[in-house]
């Protein structure tokens, strides 16, 4: 259990308190707590990757829990936020549709010994729905429009991210057919 895997795992245990901080009426710093815990688990995102890749500490643990936590923290913070009346539905699940998607076309290729590595414009849409959930936890109604917008075009960058990712590696399914 090496440095990077152990900020993994810390990310995953981030999330339970993460989403009782979101959904609990208990104070008036609730979402802030509930901010201060996603930037944080946000950060180890960031920090395992770094690690892992800088002293070669990359691990099939890793691999395999590494884009989970990030999933997990996501779709938590998503869920969450429309619970709270803060995102509509349908843009959660478009979000979570294309991680559905790629997980399985990461699954098929890795079948096919194909590994599809991360895109640019897959950490763009990652970049705007880390900044869209940490403004829509913050919810200052002065940032509303920005807020806004951040939305929108976290929302393209997915539905961007997804089509690149079938255009660019479309041999896979094709592949995976024979």
């Amino acid at each position: 259990m090496n440095l990077p895997n152990k900020l993994t795992t810390f990310r995953v245990v981030l999330i339970p308190f993460f989403v009782v901080f979101m959904l609990a009426d208990v104070t008036a710093y609730d979402k802030w707590i509930a901010l201060a815990v996603f930037i944080i688990a946000s950060l180890t995102d960031l920090l395992d990757g770094y690690i892992a890749r800088k002293y070669n500490l990359v691990t099939n643990f890793g691999k395999f829990m590494d884009p989970l936590a990030d999933k997990l923290l996501v779709c938590s913070a998503l869920i969450c936020l429309v619970a709270l009346s803060r995102i509509p539905a349908w843009i959660v699940i478009v979000i979570i549709a294309r991680e559905f998607i790629i997980s399985g076309f990461r699954l098929v290729a890795s079948d096919n010994g194909v590994v599809i590595a991360a895109s640019y414009w897959g950490k763009f849409k990652t970049t705007f729905q880390m900044v869209m959930i940490c403004l829509m936890i913050a919810d200052l109604g002065v940032l509303g429009l920005i807020t806004q917008i951040v939305m929108w075009a976290a929302l393209l960058l997915t539905v961007i991210s997804l089509v690149d990712y079938l255009v660019k590696n479309k041999d896979v399914m094709r592949e995976s057919g024979k």
